[in-house]
């Protein structure tokens, strides 16, 4: 069980990507957004399966790294990443926004989600990143009724 953990939590070892794995993790769930974003009901679903299979795996391999919030483990980017587009219209502008806006919360862990990262088990590692993209979803829905971006 150790190892399908670790394999989903790294996604499949996209975590030991030499060059920012978070951000890699990241982008692949951009285009798995790109490849859903039209069918409401299989995002939905692939989004809160992908939440919940975060949760068990990031608590499983958690054990396997020395650091509270391994760089290893990106299933926690990849799966929150998809609730950075929720209810907002697709557009480049959006999608570019809320790639840069949610990888700038999950690096720089502004006060709030740097205590979420406190949290025992995968509830640290999943939900500062879960925290950051409804922080990141909230600007883009204000940029989205903002008269001044129209």
């Amino acid at each position: 069980m150790q190892k399908i953990s670790k394999s989903i939590a790294t996604l499949f070892f996209v975590g030991f990507s030499p060059i920012a794995p978070g951000t890699v993790a990241s982008l692949l769930a951009v285009i798995v957004y790109l490849l859903v974003k039209d069918n409401i009901f299989i995002y939905f679903f692939l989004t809160m399966f992908l939440l919940i299979l975060g949760f068990w795996s990031a608590a499983l391999s958690k054990k396997g790294f020395p650091d509270k919030d391994p760089p290893q483990i990106v299933i926690d980017e990849f799966s929150s990443m998809l609730l950075v587009y929720f209810f907002i219209p697709f557009s480049p502008k959006f999608l570019i926004t809320g790639l840069i806006l949610f990888r700038f919360f999950d690096i720089s862990k502004i006060p709030p989600l740097k205590r979420l990262e406190a949290l025992p088990a995968g509830f640290g590692i999943m939900l500062d990143d879960i925290a950051a993209a409804i922080l990141t979803n909230l600007i883009l829905q204000v940029l989205r009724f903002s008269p001044f971006l129209s």
